[in-house]
């Protein structure tokens, strides 16, 4: 932790107006629109707030805005101490908040509103959790080894990519691993065996997209920039253009997860709610996590270098080795290798914002100074910024492989927010911590030590793409001391 100063607030901290405002009606919001996607861009969009209010709690507009979302008005929190009021649902409400301030149709998911959009007061939230839950469970024993068998395939097509074109887009065969995990996971069935055949991570591609183009930017050249923004921020992309796409998906989830939609109708979930949950569940939480992770992950460390390469190897293959293979046991003993994911998450998480409806009036902090929020305001939180805080960690730009080794990086785990919460807390029916956030921890480790069993080092060319970071593999070099 930064010696320079406390995260911990301080209870006599002065209240003070949050700073900022909202410009006005709808061309307030135009222009933070324009800064947000072509004139500052994401990141300097918040630094230049921060550094205009000499605050990181301050009012501003989000995209969509005008026409999408009939009240872009927010109050961000970019700090450490500020930003984990987000994950308190008896203070904020999250029902229809899941992208933000707009909400896609519901015709996308079949006419239902899936669980991630439901607030935990609602009833149907806690069934449809706890079945997500209960289903994870029951799949623990595959988790290792059907993840190892999708990620053998996953570096024999990056060796044959790399010797054939010289360098392989590790974003493309990953999101493919990730596919078929998932459905083999849910379904118990090889995707290429149905209709979906290998298209299925192009149809949650598709998906994915119409329903997150108000949050994106495609990166043209600037003369297309206000027609980009009109496509793609004014007015919602219809559903129709992905039907055909999500019902083949639908199909192919509920013909071969008869096991899983059976425990759905023990927590009184009917099969055609609980499968377009469960698609929802595995091509938007999941699918669409490890879609940005996955390659975040590779980048970072890759571009870390052989020094941490070695140290990873040598971690990784004595435990094995001692273990007698990859166990649970053996992934929990890999210290560097669990501090490594850590950091990845933390550097660069998943899913980069967070939204709230205030309940009602409170008063939250900063680590300076506290500020009132009303009932009915939402609450903003860009998470890359609450969790490089430089008043909790040192360095917070860089990618420090060792940063959650040891006692004091374990205390650290605390400010590490990547899952609609903290990573030292765990999912439970009636909060909004992502059901399979274990998990992606528990892949995450896995894709490392597959990585460091087969090759001593690798590099990597990086770049940001629609959803994250792409990963180019430039170079595998084979283990050597296995």
């Amino acid at each position: 932790m930064s010696s320079s100063s406390s995260s911990s607030p301080s209870s006599e901290l002065p209240v003070k107006p949050i700073p900022g405002d909202y410009g006005l009606p709808f061309l307030g919001a135009f222009k933070d629109r324009l800064d947000y996607f072509y004139i500052e861009g994401r990141d300097q969009f918040f630094h230049n707030r921060v550094a205009k209010y000499n605050s990181t709690v301050f009012k501003t507009n989000m995209p969509p805005g005008p026409f999408m979302a009939s009240n872009p008005r927010v109050v961000a929190v970019l700090d450490a101490v500020s930003f984990p009021v987000l994950f308190d649902t008896s203070k904020v409400e999250k029902r229809n908040v899941l992208d933000g301030t707009f909400f896609p149709s519901v015709n996308f998911t079949g006419g239902y509103r899936v669980c991630a959009y439901l607030d935990p007061s609602e009833p149907n939230h806690t069934s449809l959790k706890s079945f997500f839950m209960s289903v994870l469970a029951s799949k623990h024993h595959n988790f290792i080894p059907l993840f190892r068998t999708c990620l053998s395939d996953l570096f024999i097509d990056l060796e044959d990519e790399i010797a054939k074109n010289g360098e392989a887009n590790f974003n493309t065969f990953s999101d493919q691993t990730s596919f078929n995990f998932l459905f083999r996971l849910f379904c118990d069935k090889n995707p290429v065996d149905t209709k979906m055949g290998s298209k299925g991570s192009k149809m949650f591609d598709k998906w994915l997209f119409l329903q997150l183009a108000p949050l994106i930017t495609l990166g043209l050249p600037k003369i297309l920039n206000l027609l980009e923004d009109f496509l793609l921020h004014t007015f919602p992309l219809p559903s129709v253009l992905v039907k055909s796409d999500y019902n083949k998906l639908y199909e192919a989830f509920y013909n071969f997860s008869g096991s899983v939609l059976d425990e759905a109708e023990k927590f009184g979930i009917n099969r055609e709610e609980a499968c377009h949950n469960l698609v929802f569940l595995a091509g938007f939480n999941a699918y669409g996590g490890t879609k940005t992770l996955f390659p975040a992950l590779i980048k970072w460390v890759g571009r870390a270098g052989e020094k941490l390469h070695r140290q990873l190897a040598d971690e990784i293959r004595s435990v094995v080795k001692a273990e007698g293979g990859v166990t649970l046991s053996a992934l929990d003993q890999m210290v560097l290798t669990k501090s490594v994911v850590y950091e990845a998450l933390r550097i660069e998480p998943p899913v980069p914002f967070q939204y709230g409806k205030a309940k009602a009036d409170m008063v939250i902090q900063s680590h300076d100074a506290a500020f009132e929020i009303k009932k009915g305001d939402m609450i903003f939180g860009y998470q890359p910024f609450a969790t490089k805080d430089p008043r909790v960690f040192d360095s917070p730009e860089d990618f420090v492989g060792h940063r959650f080794v040891g006692e004091q990086g374990e205390k650290l785990l605390k400010y590490v927010y990547w899952s609609n919460g903290r990573e030292t807390d765990d999912p439970t029916a009636e909060n909004k911590q992502c059901p399979g956030k274990d998990l992606v921890v528990l892949l995450s480790r896995l894709m490392l030590v597959e990585l460091f069993l087969r090759y001593d080092t690798f590099t990597v060319e990086a770049r940001r793409v629609l959803l994250g970071s792409s990963a180019t593999i430039k170079s595998l070099t084979k283990a050597t001391n296995i």
